[in-house]
């Protein structure tokens, strides 16, 4: 329950922020019975710091506040008789009104908006979700040919790739496989919008990290759904199980960005010790193995195919309609956004059935791509692979001369710890965790961590910084039509205009979840409570357009990931310390690249152009798209791995996952997580170590 005793005022200032009319009020659509949940632990702070002395105050102003009243309030810093500020009390209960109006459940609000989570289309096939089995830390043998560490991505790949090669391999998950049904479908706690939870791991006790932002102290980020943590998905399939699966590859002058651009002061900007020519066969062959949909020819600047996709784009949505009349009128090129799952039945599973809740999300019918359904399943089928789940490595072993011998993990439902033996170790772990785990393997011989005698892991940390523009038009332009991704175009990704250095792909976006609309969509005049909030949204939701794309980042050397050893996690290991900020020229080219997105939206015809909810700024934006931090080079002294993911100084260690990445691209990252973990681990299976 919420702890205010006086609950009709609770109810009455809820009722005024969303009153009846042609839909329910607050508390008749159970908003407080949601505040009652969410009370004891996920407000607790905010009752006893901000919401009851804020009630208490307004409790003195009237017992019956009504509309003039909450205005005076959101407009006043402070005021006499409070204890805190009326505008951000009045702030507060406002998002907190939104969330429990537009984010519950099945709202009542979501008919009114023309919004529903369904299928728009039938799957084709019989929908058969995957089932995996994973065993426990505690059955796995003493000894394996190979150990993975992180089943995402490229875990994925170089477990199927190295099991059909014969060797035995263990592949090691923190996290655990979910079912369909365990996975929540909360549009308040999933990857799209983790403001109570998210829908994969890791938990939310005991995994604390250190965020050090610069110019401000450095604090504790206690939970992995907070924004500051940083969180990648950490469950089998990693973030392949929630992602939209835009399946983009990176162009050719993606690989030689110091080349063209030089290296801004500050930055550490290096080509690729590989062409785009060099990870083309692999980047087919992970389009091909998983499954990607799209037009190879659609998209200017793309480099040379070998082959198409395997299945062609979806249907393109409403959207895609309107705005490709304004591209045509710039002179832009477009084409369809090519994903990573079936616009057909394919492989046994069933098609895309259009929902309207994809990213952040596991698909209702297993035709999203990921490690979970293609990889490691087949890997599995080898006879060779073990998958082992709630089981964190904690250090990589290494022998004298620093070849990889294998590793300590540690059981985290019991706090058991095994070594596990092997003749070579991959790391698969992400970015951030990758780094963690070169870093806590030291060692006498190698007091700063593994393959980092140059000081360079952790080092140029990457993600992605997207930018938006949105625009209101005359006439509906939304049809709901999931995942919603359905045009782009990829030329401003070297040619922004204005001496920008990279740039990104634009798209439009997906299916807005009524709550994301309200956080991000809706127009920054608009009003935001009251009746005429209810009517700004219902009028706006289906009229409202949205372009947006990442910018490819410029990776600084102070950006980083690095070891905070005061702070402990909840099997006594020392937790990461992220820190940086992006360089000023990504937040330049940032800035141009949303110009170029409110050029599109107004020549498509909106009646009204607005951007971000807010300015775009130096920010990390490492979560989901995190990279650099074991870059791949020919130089020791400047990377970490050589050009196939080997760790310098280190045989038997490799390294395959987005650290590896020089540059990140404009575009989402995770097909060349795939193409370059086919690429090493097919040089490790030839090899041996």
């Amino acid at each position: 329950m919420i702890p205010y005793s006086d609950r009709r005022l609770v109810a009455d200032v809820f009722d005024l922020l969303v009153p009846a009319d042609v839909e329910p009020s607050a508390t008749q659509a159970g908003v407080l019975d949601w505040l009652d949940e969410l009370a004891p632990v996920e407000h607790a702070e905010l009752w006893r710091e901000l919401l009851t002395p804020g009630f208490d105050a307004l409790s003195r102003e009237s017992s019956a506040p009504d509309d003039q009243l909450l205005r005076e309030l959101q407009e006043a810093t402070s005021r006499e008789g409070w204890q805190v500020s009326p505008q951000e009390f009045v702030a507060t209960v406002v998002e907190l009104a939104a969330q429990g109006w537009y984010g519950r459940r099945d709202s009542p609000s979501w008919a009114g908006l023309g919004y529903t989570s369904a299928g728009k289309r039938p799957a084709g096939a019989p929908v058969r979700h995957v089932s995996l089995a994973p065993i426990g830390l505690a059955d796995v043998a003493e000894s394996y040919d190979i150990v993975i560490t992180g089943a995402g991505a490229g875990g994925g790949v170089a477990a199927r790739v190295l099991s059909e090669a014969g060797a035995r391999v263990l592949l090691l998950d923190r996290g655990r496989f979910f079912s369909y049904a365990e996975m929540s479908r909360d549009h308040l706690a999933n990857h799209r919008l983790p403001t109570y939870g998210h829908n994969t791991g890791p938990e939310a006790e005991g995994n604390p990290r250190v965020y050090a932002p610069p110019g401000g102290p450095e604090r504790v980020v206690d939970r992995p759904y907070e924004p500051d943590w940083f969180n990648n998905a950490m469950t089998v399939g990693g973030g392949t199980r929630v992602y939209q699966g835009m399946a983009w590859r990176y162009q050719p002058d993606d690989f030689r960005m110091a080349s063209r651009y030089g290296r801004p002061s500050g930055s550490s900007l290096a080509d690729w010790p590989l062409s785009y020519q060099d990870l083309e066969p692999y980047y087919t062959r992970a389009e091909h193995e998983l499954g990607v949909c799209g037009d190879g020819q659609a998209h200017r600047f793309q480099g040379r195919r070998s082959s198409d996709y395997p299945m062609g784009p979806l249907p393109e949505n409403l959207e895609a309609r309107v705005l490709r009349k304004g591209a045509e009128a710039l002179g832009l090129t477009t084409g369809p956004v090519p994903l990573l799952l079936n616009s057909e039945p394919r492989d046994g599973r069933a098609a895309c059935v259009r929902c309207g809740e994809c990213v952040g999300f596991a698909c209702p019918t297993d035709a999203k791509n990921g490690s979970h359904n293609t990889t490691i399943p087949l890997a599995l089928a080898t006879g060779s692979c073990t998958l082992a789940t709630g089981a964190r490595v904690e250090r990589v072993l290494v022998g004298p001369a620093g070849r990889a011998t294998g590793v300590v993990a540690v059981d985290l439902a019991t706090g058991a710890r095994r070594t596990i033996s092997a003749g070579a170790v991959v790391l698969s772990s992400g970015a951030i965790e990758t780094a963690r785990l070169l870093l806590t393997s030291a060692t006498d011989d190698y007091p700063t961590g593994l393959g980092n005698r140059s000081d360079q892991v952790g080092r140029n940390l990457q993600g992605h910084l997207y930018v938006s523009a949105f625009g209101l038009f005359e006439d509906q332009v939304q049809d709901g039509l999931g995942p919603g991704v359905s045009i782009a175009t990829a030329d401003y990704t070297h040619d922004l205009g204005g001496d920008g250095i990279g740039g990104g792909v634009l798209a439009n976006e997906t299916v807005k979840l009524p709550v994301l609309f309200w956080y991000w969509a809706l127009a920054p005049d608009a009003p935001r409570w009251g009746r005429e909030g209810k009517h700004a949204v219902r009028d706006a939701y289906l009229r409202t357009g949205h372009i947006q794309g990442p910018i490819q980042e410029i990776p600084s050397p102070e950006t980083r990931v690095t070891l905070a050893p005061e702070v402990r996690d909840a099997h006594g290991n020392a937790v990461v310390r992220i820190a940086g900020e992006l360089h000023p020229e990504s937040v330049r080219s940032a800035r141009l690249l949303q110009d170029r997105a409110c050029e599109w939206m107004a020549a498509s015809g909106a009646e009204r152009v607005w951007r971000n909810p807010s300015p775009i700024a130096a920010k990390l934006t490492v979560g989901q798209h995190q990279a650099g931090t074991a870059r791949m080079g020919t130089d020791p002294a400047t990377s970490v791995t050589d050009p196939y993911g080997r760790v310098h100084g280190h045989p038997g260690l490799w390294v395959l996952d987005g650290s590896l990445h020089v540059t990140n691209g404009g575009v989402n990252p995770v097909l060349t997580i795939l193409a370059l973990a086919y690429r090493g681990a097919e040089r490790l299976a030839r090899n041996g170590s």
